[in-house]
């Protein structure tokens, strides 16, 4: 079965263990076009695992995830890395960037290695670290780098090559509370203005009021979902 026109991001009955323990349990979600969704819930209930999944890092035990019209739990692993390298960005917990690379060349590592020219790399790397507000820091090394800095620059690489889906799994869990707020913002104000689809998994709760919509997952299945525009419109 195909997923419905609107939903870029198409996932059923999703099942999925770690070396035997459950983790997903009959996940089922569809993500629209340009939409930010916000996927919340404690420790161990599944965010991880659930964007894992809708990525193609994991492959699910049982059940579908489509991308567009592709079918990813059936890719193969070399067209799944190829789908992550072309269409997706990931940005993690932790920024993970390359020590011995300034800021514009860690941001612009995505372009580089998939063959652009040196000097465009530069350029769009270094437009994309203007718009998150660290362009100033482009010539430095992440050492000599606040955490929050270099969490910001991991949002411009995983933006640079401007992707179809963006996955921040738990992008503010290293940062202080006012650095979360501003990578937030930064992340979702940098998806709505380029109409990237945004998955955030978090239980930050202040992502819920920056997101469309929120799903919350409670021990691998589904508890819920809120979409913040309709309650304000209620209230």
């Amino acid at each position: 079965m195909a997923p419905p026109d609107n939903d870029v991001l198409w996932a059923r009955d999703v099942h999925y263990a770690h070396h035997g323990s459950p983790a997903l349990l009959g996940v089922s979600l569809g993500v629209r076009q340009g939409e930010i969704l916000a996927v919340t819930g404690p420790r161990g209930s599944g965010k991880s695992t659930l964007l894992g999944c809708l990525s193609g890092q994991l492959v699910p035990g049982r059940g579908e995830v489509w991308f567009n019209s592709m079918p990813v739990h059936t890719l193969t692993p070399t067209s799944r890395e190829r789908l992550r390298r072309d269409r997706f960005g990931w940005v993690g917990d932790t920024p993970q960037l390359v020590a011995e690379l300034t800021a514009w060349e860690n941001a612009a590592l995505p372009l580089l290695l998939a063959g652009c020219g040196h000097r465009k790399a530069r350029r769009t790397a270094l437009e994309w670290l203007e718009r998150l507000d660290i362009g100033d820091c482009a010539r430095k090394r992440p050492t000599a780098l606040l955490q929050a800095q270099r969490q910001r620059i991991a949002i411009a690489r995983a933006l640079v090559h401007q992707p179809d889906v963006l996955f921040a799994d738990e992008p503010t869990a290293p940062l202080h509370r006012a650095d979360r707020a501003q990578v937030l913002r930064t992340l979702t104000t940098a998806g709505r203005s380029h109409s990237i689809t945004v998955v955030i998994a978090t239980h930050d709760t202040q992502v819920s009021t920056l997101a469309d919509r929120t799903v919350a997952l409670v021990d691998g299945r589904e508890s819920g979902a809120t979409n913040p525009a309709a309650c304000s419109l209620s209230a």
